[in-house]
């Protein structure tokens, strides 16, 4: 017997397909997002900030957010994450301020400290190397903006002053997991690309939690990828598909060129295969059985009170079906 899941949500980076338009990446974003809407078995939907990557159009999280939650009716929509080094937080709070005031009670704010892109990139978004030292700040500055408590005299966000957006710490080491615990906020693991500390990680958050005035008790959130088909076999070939994907985007960022299939193929045995292998470890692929049962698993192993799903199949019927499929295997949420 399957145990029962916990609330199921979404992590969207509207993937642009190999020589597809953007505009249909963004369009296939919203039939995605209100597609689970309809279902009504998802909590929220997230979007998460990356530059300079041709295969990502999520880069203006925040105009992502504002398009896809004017199209949608119920379920929630945010961000996973605004990656703060990169913005003045009173900006982030005027941003998601007007986004709150726009769609009541539906919008989330996850903060990452990454930059979201490489080194040269960051001098492009005119980001400070060293403003990463300054994130713990930085959130309860933000935290002040939108909770109307600011931590600078005479300085307010308009929009978002009161407006109490809710933060969600995001992250991939003991970094988030403590500070979320310091702070009293949601900690979300990124474990759909980086798994390795993600068991102690949740254990030093629950630890060390602090209940604040957003959160009385620990919440959990980790992602994992799901391929889901009618088939276990459809959705087998699906999966292999993810991998060549993620070995192409690896082999392309260290400088490969342009790569066919062949070589995508003879590159799995090397250490960009390796690599790609193991960033996809928290993958659940199958019929609904088996989706069912490959999500039961990954909750107890990451003690979650929240799956972040991230959908990566390729082809946009083959990502509705995953939702079909999902929604009938998950709790109603909405």
């Amino acid at each position: 017997m399957v145990a029962a899941l916990p609330p199921l949500s979404l992590l969207d980076l509207a993937t642009v397909g190999r020589g597809r338009p953007v505009a249909e990446a963004l369009a296939e974003t919203v039939t995605l997002a209100q597609t689970a809407d309809e279902l009504g078995t998802f909590k929220r939907l997230w979007f998460a900030e990356h530059h300079n990557m041709p295969r990502i159009a999520s880069a203006a999280t925040s105009v992502l957010i504002a398009h896809v939650a004017a199209r949608t009716e119920r379920i929630r929509v945010g961000s996973g994450g605004v990656m703060l080094p990169n913005h003045s937080p009173l900006v982030i709070a005027e941003q998601f301020g007007t986004l709150a005031e726009l769609h009541p009670e539906r919008i989330d704010l996850g903060l990452g400290r990454a930059p979201g892109t490489d080194g040269a990139t960051m001098r492009a978004l005119r980001t400070d190397p060293r403003a990463a030292e300054a994130f713990p700040q930085d959130v309860r500055e933000l935290q002040g903006y939108l909770t109307g408590q600011t931590q600078i005299e005479g300085i307010h966000a308009y929009p978002g002053r009161g407006t109490n957006v809710p933060l969600y710490i995001l992250g991939s080491s003991l970094f988030g997991a403590q500070l979320a615990a310091a702070y009293g906020l949601p900690y979300a693991f990124a474990s759909h690309f980086a798994p390795d500390a993600l068991e102690q990680a949740v254990r030093v958050y629950r630890e060390r939690f602090t209940p604040s005035e957003q959160l009385a008790q620990p919440h959990v959130i980790a992602a994992v990828n799901v391929i889901a088909a009618d088939d276990s076999a459809t959705a087998k070939a699906a999966q292999e598909k993810v991998l060549h994907a993620r070995v192409r985007m690896l082999a392309g960022r260290v400088g490969s060129g342009s790569i066919d299939d062949d070589m995508v193929v003879a590159l799995l045995d090397t250490q960009v295969g390796a690599q790609a292998k193991h960033m996809l470890t928290h993958t659940v692929a199958g019929d609904r059985d088996e989706v069912a049962a490959g999500l039961a698993d990954f909750a107890a192993l990451a003690d979650a009170d929240e799956l972040m799903v991230t959908n990566p199949a390729p082809g946009l019927d083959q990502r509705v079906r995953t939702l079909q499929i999902l929604g009938g295997v998950a709790p109603r949420v909405l």
